[in-house]
């Protein structure tokens, strides 16, 4: 059985990564939150060790590898601007590391990365769960089997509700999240790069706390992209009750992917487990891609706009 700990244990996403640990077969044996609402441990490893303070962690960690009893992987659900840290902390710990994504806030921290996987020998692993969603699976085999030189019109559209909360959080703090682009968005562009090809251009024409959109190019795609954590943006036909509204279409038609997302973390572990995953060079470009929407001047008249631009400042 497979020994992990984990990294962020009250946050939002980490129960997802819980369950994960627990439907692969994995043992949780130590976790780490400065918070200390982290109950929904029970429901999966109630005699996880916790801490609050992150010395004991490292103390505890250390003293199993010294033991000859040392985790397997640690699983990193940690604020965005800590999973650099976080992620080297894993790995001269004797450990692989599981990270959420953006796997580092800017490009050149992948290249410590790379150096520390070849003095410790450990791996880092990241969360791309769009990768393995079906509908996403289908679509680049779709996009696979066209002639090689069709390129697609493509509109990403991602609403997301989020409360007064978010902005005083680190999540609505660029430098610790990246901003919007970053935070909600990096697993979109990874996913069109996967799905599209080689990343070509790239023009922001909105860029706000709430919201961020451009257009983009990839080797087989020109795509129309929007982001929103404004729940006053979502359609009006959106169901009671529904605060998040997604929306791919390629050529006018729908990519229904909306549903599907619930085991996903699990098959991310379980293809970490069976020497998959996905790697560093893997998640190199969309970081680049994020990075340079974060950092460009806002370019209104280049590239189409996304119709939900319009009135958006």
């Amino acid at each position: 059985m497979k020994k992990f700990a984990l990294i962020g244990a009250s946050g939002f996403v980490a129960p997802r990564h819980m369950k994960a640990i627990n439907e692969v077969g994995g043992n949780l044996v130590a976790a780490f939150d400065p918070a200390d609402s982290v109950g929904v441990i029970d429901s999966h490893f109630p005699d996880a060790r916790f801490f609050t303070e992150f010395e004991r962690f490292d103390r505890h960690i250390d003293k199993l590898q010294r033991a000859g009893e040392g985790v397997d992987y640690i699983s990193i659900c940690s604020p965005n601007y800590l999973h650099d840290a976080h992620v080297r902390f894993a790995l001269r710990s004797g450990a692989d590391a599981i990270c959420e994504k953006p796997l580092v806030l800017n490009p050149w921290n992948l290249d410590g990365l790379e150096e520390m996987q070849k003095q410790t020998g450990q791996r880092v692993h990241t969360i791309l769960q769009l990768r393995l969603h079906p509908a996403i699976i289908a679509l680049k085999a779709k996009i696979d089997a066209a002639p090689a030189d069709q390129v697609f019109d493509v509109d990403l559209t991602y609403m997301t509700s989020r409360g007064a909360w978010y902005f005083v959080s680190w999540k609505g703090d660029e430098a610790k999240s990246g901003g919007i682009a970053t935070n909600i968005g990096v697993h979109f562009y990874d996913m069109l790069s996967f799905v599209f090809g080689d990343f070509k251009k790239s023009h922001v024409h909105l860029r706000t706390q709430s919201h961020a959109a451009g257009y983009l190019e990839f080797k087989r795609a020109r795509v129309r992209w929007f982001l929103s954590v404004d729940r006053n943006d979502l359609p009006e036909n959106t169901p009671q009750g529904q605060t998040t509204y997604r929306s791919i279409t390629v050529d006018g038609d729908e990519v229904e992917f909306s549903g599907g997302f619930t085991d996903l973390h699990t098959l991310s572990y379980q293809d970490v487990l069976d020497g998959g995953s996905f790697g560093i060079d893997q998640v190199r470009p969309s970081i680049e891609l994020v990075s340079n929407i974060r950092t460009c001047k806002i370019e209104l008249n280049k590239g189409d706009q996304h119709p939900c631009v319009a009135g958006k400042s």
